[in-house]
């Protein structure tokens, strides 16, 4: 079978299409043919193997995974033993090592049917971005109806989900971050105003909302609480810039050690793959209350060119990757 291969750590440039042996689904996993697959940052810190942190687990030299890419949709062609919520020719999506391939051993607990008012493209982009974005917003930020609601970093893979999602939560109100370029795109997902951040800060008018989802990750944790109601809570999604070592987290651990001493929640988390939330995103895709943005899909073929798009941030929304066009 085709997949795109990383023998080393490095960038796209590292990354070449060979074949492979097909995987053997195991006991309660089902093979899946892919039809799409989708990248996003946390894709690209695999390829680097930055921050270095991370190296005992990914591999010290050399990436222990040598096929990139978790989320995926596609068609099952075979299921293991023991697994009895899908059968062969069912259209699903979900999380698996090593998406960037014609197939792929997944885990039934992992996936969940494909909502029918999606493409496989837009259905691909979901699974690790949207997913995310569901739990720092309803288990980790706890949010209530009628609460405000600032996404920093909407435009981007989980910022796109997290605006929508928080107004199918009931937010009262949503208001968003990103550059003046990509603002129509976030007020037609949802939000009620959009700050582009290379004119203005944030909160420089005096707002402040209960739950800030801080996704662009590079604010100090001191300008994130101004931004808060009294008793209004921090979500840090991700990390980025900082040193090698630990590549932005320096933040998060400061903001979780500072958190029971402030009257702020400061939380960090990484988010949990499973198909019950898939399983409710789908419901909400299905009601037309979120949708994907998708940049591309690109052909197989062009695979290290658009992850080269994602590492430039030139990347609206999710970067989708077509792997089987059948």
């Amino acid at each position: 079978m085709k997949v795109l291969w990383q023998s080393q750590y490095g960038g796209p440039e590292t990354l070449t299409v060979r074949e492979a042996p097909h995987p053997v689904p195991g006991s309660g996993e089902v093979l899946v043919r892919v039809r799409a697959a989708s990248i996003d940052l946390g894709t690209r810190h695999l390829m680097t193997g930055l921050p270095l942190v991370m190296r005992p687990v990914t591999g010290l030299r050399a990436p222990r995974q040598h096929v990139p890419g978790r989320a995926f949709a596609g068609v099952v062609e075979t299921v293991g033993e023991d697994v009895v919520g899908f059968a062969t020719g069912d259209e699903v999506y979900g999380t698996t090592s090593g998406s960037l391939a014609d197939l792929v051993a997944a885990r039934e607990d992992k996936i969940a049917a494909k909502p029918a008012s999606l493409d496989f493209a837009s259905a691909a982009a979901m699974p690790v971005s949207a997913v995310t974005a569901l739990q720092g917003l309803r288990d980790v930020g706890r949010l209530e109806a009628g609460q405000s609601v600032l996404v920093i970093g909407a435009s981007g893979g989980v910022g796109t989900y997290a605006v929508q999602l928080a107004r199918a939560l009931g937010a009262g109100r949503v208001d968003a971050v990103c550059s003046g370029a990509k603002a129509d795109l976030v007020r037609r997902l949802g939000a009620d105003d959009v700050i582009d951040y290379t004119q203005t800060e944030p909160g420089a008018d005096g707002r402040r909302w209960d739950l800030v989802l801080d996704i662009a990750g590079n604010r100090a944790v001191a300008a994130l609480r101004r931004l808060l109601t009294e008793r209004g809570t921090v979500v840090f999604v991700g990390g980025e810039g900082g040193g090698r070592w630990l590549g932005g987290m320096e933040r998060q651990l400061g903001a979780a050690a500072l958190s029971p001493l402030v009257r702020h929640r400061l939380a960090m988390y990484v988010a949990r793959e499973n198909g019950s939330d898939l399983a409710t995103l789908g419901e909400f895709a299905d009601a037309k209350q979120l949708t994907s943005v998708v940049d591309g899909p690109y052909p197989f073929e062009e695979a290290a060119r658009a992850i080269a798009r994602l590492d430039a941030g030139a990347a609206v929304g999710k970067v989708v990757i077509t792997v089987d066009d059948a």
